[in-house]
């Protein structure tokens, strides 16, 4: 065997070790579910093994799910064709039916759990008869696939539900929630938590002590769901009813995984079990089979992934880890920065030009800190990150530090001298990093002498909960300063994307066209109402007034009077910059003032602003929300396209990572490029010149996108979308 070692004790019990080789983790691949056939066939055959444990043999943890390289081969073959789904169910249907198998071996099976177990390995474990956790802060376990477009297919539906009961089950795996030891204790998800490492030893006592323990509770005669089910239970019918409505509301309707799991769970609990998995592999075919779920799994799982093992990170340079961080600027970002930087282990100066603000800013982390005391977090270790931090007002506070992070006001006056006093202490070798969202990276580093050492890394806020960082590449940045850059994020934790330098870069530019076009369909006359709930249905976190008010209108504007000044002529009018300007003159300014788009009443519940429809009469005839939802997501498409065009973004899967996770571009998308893809970028090239003879020039194709339409080209190649899915 390849991937399971097979040891047979003095007691006859078997200990099957997982150790899928080449794998950080654990993972389910071919050469696993062989192994693992041939492992049950050993257990159920041989009179000498009285039962058996299974457990892992990596430090990472007991298993994750699905090799999702496996996954994407089942979705199309070596010659491109994509099965039927009745061959996609058969494939499927064979990891239910090896499950299967393992709990009706005729011997009692212990799960040994130490460190993390989730999707497919978490239903490995459910397909147990025993399960013994090491208890562990770091353990997670659970059904997680809802998260990239799939729902639990190899049991997880079915057993779940039949442990902790339908409702508890489904809360859990709609959200993707994940359960930590003594919560899955608690929960009946786990039959045993013991000390941290003695998971295998107590599993192989179970066995031993329970030779006829090898029959599942819902394969026992009168067997009943905890809480009930069945089409006649009060219970379990409310709770379907209530399920499917919430989850529609929730999902705008947007997501098929969750209609597919609560599917399968109505249906699966009104049979036994050997025809319940099969509901479930039904369902679960029919999801994989939608491009929705290939195009998640890619952006949302492998593509994050590998940008999160350094894949755009520069080969030959060495490892560059930050020691000593000088964090300029103790704002919200500044303050956010040198949380997370703490919290990794570095040693934080954080300068601010006012000694009051750099107090503040400590006093934010120690703020984020305690929140997060009971949850992983000790009054010890809270005190350790803390004593990293160091509040200042003095440059030479910041020597020995072997990276900057500068944050100051979005002024490239005020950022230039604070870089070249900064170099006056720290020298030109060491590499700097500006983090702004809109000013090109080009100019802010001529204030350092070396240039090739000057790097933009955009954070988003709030940095302790936003996991991008955009990293921006000036026209002389070189390999050192993106490599000391990668090097940071991949210390604090967070996905990076890296663009070329242009203003706006690629988030705030396009996040930018939502907002916008929000604004205009604003000056034109439609409702307001039905522009936010329209942003909503398109999948997006939050409507574009609502954002832009989160963002400030003022931002907006300050933003587009920068861009006037340093175009000049060459700056393009929008509509929306006169609303803006408007909006800024009568003094609503956005959330932080307590009036923009929205009012915002001391104690009470934000509402659009009733004054818009006087500002902005209504017109007479108002789209419909097909035609607002297509307005707002095309306005987006176009500007990522024209970003691929320029050159400011080099690959589809940085400008998908960082739509959706910079700016929350709709998730079940996949991202804009996986999206131009899916539809059809000719589909895509149609709409836009319908648009743009409607609505302007903002709307037109890019010649590259007119070209990929001709000649059937798209974002991702055939070959790697394979492989990726």
């Amino acid at each position: 065997m390849n991937t399971i070692r097979f040891d047979i004790d003095a007691d006859g019990i078997a200990t099957l070790t997982i150790d899928v080789p080449d794998q950080s983790m654990n993972v389910i691949g071919p050469d696993f579910l062989a192994d693992l056939d041939a492992a049950i066939t050993r257990i159920s055959s041989e009179e000498a093994i009285k039962g058996a444990v299974i457990a892992s043999g990596k430090d990472s943890g007991f298993m994750a799910g699905m090799d999702l390289k496996h996954f994407g081969s089942m979705l199309a073959n070596d010659t491109g064709r994509r099965p039927t789904p009745a061959e996609i169910f058969d494939q499927v249907f064979a990891l239910n039916q090896l499950f299967r198998r393992l709990e009706t071996c005729g011997k009692p099976v212990a799960c040994a759990i130490e460190g993390t177990c989730v999707g497919g390995g978490f239903e490995l474990a459910l397909a147990c008869h025993r399960r013994v956790v090491g208890d562990s802060p770091k353990t997670q376990l659970g059904l997680p696939e809802i998260l990239i477009g799939l729902f639990p297919g190899g049991g997880g539906s079915q057993r779940l539900p039949r442990l902790m009961g339908v409702q508890a089950a489904l809360m859990y795996m709609l959200q993707g929630k994940l359960f930590r030891p003594a919560e899955a204790a608690m929960m009946k998800v786990v039959d045993e938590l013991v000390p941290q490492g003695a998971a295998v030893e107590k599993a192989r006592e179970w066995v031993k002590a329970n030779p006829s323990a090898s029959v599942q509770p819902w394969d026992q005669k009168g067997f009943k769901f905890p809480g009930g089910a069945g089409a006649f239970n009060p219970a379990f019918v409310q709770t379907m009813v209530g399920a499917l409505p919430m989850t529609l509301k929730q999902t705008q309707r947007n997501l098929n995984g969750p209609v597919a799991l609560l599917s399968a769970v109505y249906e699966g609990a009104l049979l036994p079990m050997d025809r319940a998995i099969r509901i479930e592999s039904k369902y679960f075919a029919r999801i994989v089979t939608d491009p929705q779920a290939a195009n998640m799994i890619r952006s949302l799982f492998v593509n994050k992934q590998a940008a999160e093992r350094g894949a755009r990170r520069p080969k030959d340079q060495p490892k560059a880890p930050t020691k000593k961080l000088a964090m300029l600027g103790a704002g919200m970002m500044g303050a956010g920065i040198a949380t997370v930087a703490a919290q990794a282990g570095m040693e934080v100066v954080l300068f601010d030009r006012d000694q009051a603000y750099a107090e503040k800013g400590k006093v934010h982390v120690e703020d984020v800190l305690k929140k997060r005391l009971g949850r992983g977090m000790t009054p010890e270790k809270m005190a350790e990150v803390l004593a990293r931090v160091t509040p200042t007002t003095d440059y030479a506070a910041l020597a020995g530090a072997d990276f900057v992070i500068e944050a100051v006001f979005e002024d490239v006056g005020i950022k230039a001298e604070v870089t070249k006093k900064v170099e006056e202490v720290l020298g030109a070798d060491t590499i700097f990093g500006s983090n702004t969202s809109t000013l090109p990276i080009t100019r802010l580093a001529k204030a350092w002498s070396k240039p090739e050492n000057f790097i933009g890394i955009h954070f988003f806020s709030p940095v302790e909960k936003m996991p991008l960082v955009e990293i921006i590449l000036g026209k002389e940045t070189g390999p050192a300063a993106i490599a000391k850059a990668m090097d940071f994020v991949s210390q604090i934790k967070k996905t990076p994307i890296v663009v070329n330098d242009s203003r706006g870069f690629y988030t705030s530019r396009c996040f930018g066209t939502y907002v916008q076009e929000g604004v205009e369909m604003v000056a034109e006359g439609i409702n307001p109402a039905l522009i936010e709930n329209a942003g909503r249905q398109l999948g997006m976190p939050v409507g574009p007034l609502a954002v832009g008010d989160e963002v400030s209108i003022e931002l907006g504007h300050k933003i587009v009077v920068a861009a006037q000044k340093e175009l000049g002529d060459a700056y393009v009018a929008q509509p929306s910059d006169a609303v803006m300007a408007k909006m800024v003159e009568m003094g609503r300014l956005g959330r932080k003032s307590a009036k923009g788009w929205y009012d915002y009443p001391e104690g009470g519940k934000k509402h659009l602003w009733t004054g818009l429809e006087e500002m902005f009469p209504r017109a007479a005839v108002q789209p419909d929300v097909e035609e607002v939802k297509e307005r707002l997501l095309y306005r987006q498409l176009v500007e990522c396209a024209r970003c691929f065009e320029e050159g400011v973004l080099e690959t589809p899967e940085d400008g998908d990572i960082g739509a959706i996770f910079g700016w929350g571009f709709a998730p079940y998308t996949g991202g804009p490029f996986s999206h131009m893809d899916t539809v059809g970028i000719g589909h895509v090239v149609a709409v836009l010149e319908r648009l743009a003879a409607s609505h302007g020039n903002r709307f037109a194709p890019t010649v590259q996108l007119q070209d990929m339409a001709a000649s059937g080209a798209t974002f991702y190649h055939p070959a790697s979308s394979r492989a990726a899915a």
